[in-house]
């Protein structure tokens, strides 16, 4: 086995791209191991782990672009390389218009005066440097980043408020903005909803099942998860709905979060309450009581929340949903539930969106006796190794745990394939759940990725005796170039069921334990 070891001085990349590219090298021919990335202490550990950290490596700095590269022979290697140099060039050049190239956000404020907009996609320690010069260049900072402190994050939050600005995160995946996607957004039609959200993926959902719903989406505005807690006070929430408020194309207004502190929520609601606009309130498993005696529009669900903003949209009212609003086909379910033997009792998620995730533990939590999943905040449900389901069980893939050094599950969803058939293989599941993301962002054919590992399964699970059922959720719109129809084509020729919303295909699912009786779980 032959080794390549390069260190590029001072030749910086964002991480998504290099790691996209590792995993694109990793599948050529003669390849045994490829780790494109940058010489970040923690990414010279991963090099040393896999004992290819050497040479010229270890001195390397973290603006520094390590390369190695383990193949059968050099002439391999160097043809690896060659590849990898084409692929840099190809996503540096981006087409046949080059693109203009700044170092810092003062440099690209003074070339362009009109920029209002900073997305901001750097390490964690060096984010909130960079988000402090954009908002002090009087533009509006979406802040991808992670690992940005609770002290940062509020201090940000407040210059924007003074400014009159938006901070959009930290850890902010989301935003449509005049039409524009930013980051994972989704192709929907422009109209009269407008949206806050804490959530990623749940904007997602309300966003495409509104324009699913024949509306469309003024404007969308992500604002971190960590903004409705009671350090950061729900800042960007209450000036992204004074914005929408403000907004003329904006008739419908739609929030959208986990609960919130208490008193955070009753900030919150009492500026909704001056709202003049209807205001549809989703806390994703939350109660309706903490909108008691305001004028909120209770949400029962993501998926109820587009529901209702739509029948705002038309003049009308809607009572809050307790289920799936998409018919369940009865019939459907009461044959796949035949065709599981008596120890297949459980349903096992495996989700690539964080929200979508926490909602189908939340709908599952209210059907079934026990659920366990890696990012409940409910002790009795925590998962206590996330590499092993247990019970019920729906696991979030985009967690840290699954992600270090790898790109999130919605751009690279092979990360799901193998644990796929690893659940497929426990003679106890009875149901997987999966998600699929389309739109920018995300991977360009996400059942396509993940249907030979589905196969797999099946016929592993067959050669037991046994077989198991796939739901799959697919997220997009007619508009998102995936090809919506393509990506539910692909799944359901190979046997998988498809849902229309992310709730319903849990639905699906708690029907299937219940036609079949689950042993008395459900």
């Amino acid at each position: 086995m032959a080794e390549l070891l390069l260190c590029q001085k001072d030749a910086y990349y964002d991480s998504v791209t290099l790691m996209t590219l590792s995993n694109k090298l990793k599948k050529l021919e003669g390849v045994s191991n490829a780790v494109v990335s940058m010489g970040t202490p923690m990414n010279k550990e991963l090099l040393q782990n896999i004992g290819l950290l050497q040479g010229e490596l270890e001195e390397a700095g973290p603006n520094d672009l390590l390369i190695a590269i383990e193949a059968e022979t050099e002439e391999r290697c160097r043809a690896v390389h060659e590849e990898m140099e084409r692929l840099l060039c190809e996503k540096k050049g981006g087409g046949t218009q080059q693109a203009a190239v700044y170092r810092t956000i003062s440099e690209a404020k003074n070339a362009l005066p009109d920029l209002n907009l900073a997305v901001i996609s750097v390490k964690g320690e060096f984010a909130a440097r960079e988000a402090r010069e954009a908002l002090k260049r009087d533009m509006h900072v979406m802040l991808f980043s992670d690992n940005v402190t609770v002290a940062q994050e509020l201090e940000l939050k407040s210059m924007a408020h003074e400014k009159g600005l938006l901070v959009m995160g930290p850890d902010c995946g989301t935003a449509i903005l005049g039409g524009a996607g930013l980051c994972f957004a989704n192709a929907v039609r422009r109209g009269g909803v407008g949206l806050v959200a804490a959530s990623g993926t749940g904007l997602q959902e309300v966003c495409v099942l509104v324009d699913r719903l024949g509306q469309g989406v003024s404007q969308a505005i992500g604002t971190g998860g960590r903004d409705l807690s009671a350090e950061i006070g729900g800042i960007m929430m209450l000036d992204g709905l004074r914005l929408l408020e403000e907004d003329p194309e904006t008739r419908v207004i739609v929030l959208i979060s986990k609960p919130p502190v208490r008193e955070v929520a009753e900030k919150i609601l009492a500026k909704v309450s001056a709202c003049t606009k209807p205001v549809v309130v989703c806390f994703i498993s939350g109660t309706p009581d903490l909108l008691k005696g305001t004028k909120a529009v209770y949400a029962a669900s993501l998926e109820d929340a587009a529901f209702q903003a739509a029948a705002l949209m038309e003049g009308k009212t809607a009572a809050p949903a307790a289920g799936t609003a998409f018919p369940i086909d009865g019939e459907a379910m009461a044959a796949a539930a035949a065709g599981l033997k008596p120890e297949q009792k459980y349903i096992r998620g495996l989700y690539c969106g964080g929200t979508l995730a926490a909602e189908a533990v939340a709908e599952c939590g209210k059907a079934l006796s026990e659920v366990f999943s890696n990012v409940s905040k409910k002790p009795e449900q925590h998962l206590d190794d996330p590499m092993r389901s247990r019970g019920n069980c729906v696991i979030d893939l985009g967690d840290d745990v699954f992600t270090v050094g790898r790109p999130h599950p919605m751009i690279e969803p092979e990360l799901r394939c193998g644990r796929i058939i690893q659940e497929a293989e426990d003679p106890e599941t009875a149901v997987i759940l999966m998600d699929f993301e389309l739109g920018y962002g995300s991977n360009a054919d996400p059942a396509g990725v993940t249907i030979g590992a589905v196969q797999k399964a099946r016929q592993r699970s067959a050669a037991q005796g046994r077989d198991v059922v796939f739901i799959g959720y697919i997220q997009g719109t007619q508009g998102d170039f995936q090809d919506i129809e393509k990506q539910r084509r692909t799944l359901e020729e190979n046997g998988v069921l498809t849902a229309q919303s992310n709730l319903h295909a849990v639905s699906m699912a708690l029907r299937i334990l219940a036609e079949k009786g689950a042993g008395g779980h459900v």
